[in-house]
């Protein structure tokens, strides 16, 4: 028995680390997503941001406006085929210049901050026809302004939507359309930021049980 209660107290300590940490790691946020055309018409997740990529010509961009919990591996995807052709087919190629097919998705109105409506309901499409070292960003610019960012440069809001919130935590289980409140931090939403602070409390837990049981037992032993 006396055996046993280090191994109890340490399963105690896990299972409060695993509970204290749900709630952090349930979190999502309510953010524009960037994606790269794939071929086949798929989309991957962009490795830059708006800012600093510069597309080909020839090339697909997508932006979607969702609540995600991960940002790599379960944002939502552009609700639209990355296909240049249906978009810039018609768009004549000029020396100087290249063409960067965009696909703009506003989201669903689940997604969308109290007091605001996803302008259109399907994603919108435009053929951006800019200088051949434009950036994603000058192209999104010249097709569906006003755009919004952050001091971070993290892009907030596309065409004024929406119209004010960027980036900003949404618990799991609560209302989609909560309305939004201020990053309380400059980094994007799939930057590290470090450990939770349930997660450091299930960690404590974890030490002081085990600690408890060892000290118990060694005092029974003598």
């Amino acid at each position: 028995m006396r055996r046993r209660l280090p191994a109890v107290a340490l399963a105690l300590g896990i299972a409060l680390a695993l509970l204290s940490a749900a709630p952090a790691l349930a979190a999502g946020y309510r953010y524009w997503s960037f994606w790269d055309g794939a071929a086949g018409g798929g989309w991957s997740y962009a490795t830059q941001g708006p800012s600093l990529a510069r597309p080909k010509d020839g090339s697909v961009q997508g932006f979607r406006f969702s609540v995600s919990k991960d940002a790599a591996a379960q944002a939502a995807q552009p609700r639209a085929a990355a296909d240049f052709e249906t978009v810039c087919g018609a768009t004549a190629p000029t020396e100087g210049s290249k063409r960067v097919a965009l696909v703009i998705d506003f989201g669903v109105p689940a997604d969308a901050p109290t007091g605001d409506t996803p302008p259109d309901a399907a994603p919108r499409t435009a053929c951006a026809q800019v200088a051949a070292d434009a950036t994603t960003a000058e192209a999104l610019a010249s097709v569906a302004k006003p755009l919004r960012y952050n001091s971070a440069a993290l892009l907030c809001a596309i065409s004024g939507y929406p119209k004010q919130g960027c980036g900003e935590q949404v618990a799991d289980g609560a209302p989609r359309s909560a309305a939004p409140t201020a990053p309380t931090s400059s980094a994007a939403p799939d930057s590290g930021g470090g450990p939770s602070a349930g997660l450091l409390a299930g960690i404590a837990a974890v030490a002081a049980l085990a600690a408890a049981g060892i000290w118990q037992s060694r005092r029974r032993s003598r």
